[in-house]
């Protein structure tokens, strides 16, 4: 039986296979950029107008990415009999969502979601290993 547990954030996964021959780790780049709007430009009349940064652009794009990123994922683990995803913040929730309504064969797999904070490499091993030994 191949089990998976998958430890994300928004800028890598980190892919835990373990099974009768051991365990495995692989890392998944997201390639989601960082986005710092700035800008904005003061008009040359004094108390005139300020030009707005258009959020709504930087949003967009980060959306996109982040479905690129999960679909990536979902190829990756496309191969699991039992999946687990643990992370900090909310995108391990978000990708839980996609998979419910995107890829509902690998979604119908997942055994849990959990919140877990920033670890080791091997923490999160321990912690995929903890989670199938209990």
């Amino acid at each position: 039986m191949k089990n998976v547990g998958v430890w994300m954030d928004k800028e890598k996964a980190l892919i835990i296979e373990t099974d009768a021959s051991g365990e495995r780790m692989n890392v998944l780049e997201s390639e989601i950029e960082a986005f710092n709007p700035t800008g904005g430009s003061r008009s040359k009349t004094k108390w005139g107008p300020q030009d707005v940064v258009q959020d709504s652009k930087y949003t967009e794009r980060e959306k996109h990415q982040m479905k690129r990123y999960f679909d990536n994922l979902a190829e990756a683990l496309k191969e699991a009999e039992q999946l687990v995803i643990f992370g900090p913040a909310d995108t391990n929730a978000k990708f839980n969502s996609y998979l419910k309504d995107h890829k509902k064969d690998l979604a119908d797999k997942v055994k849990g979601v959990e919140k877990a904070d920033s670890m080791t490499d091997n923490q999160v091993k321990a912690l995929v290993r903890d989670f199938y030994n209990a």
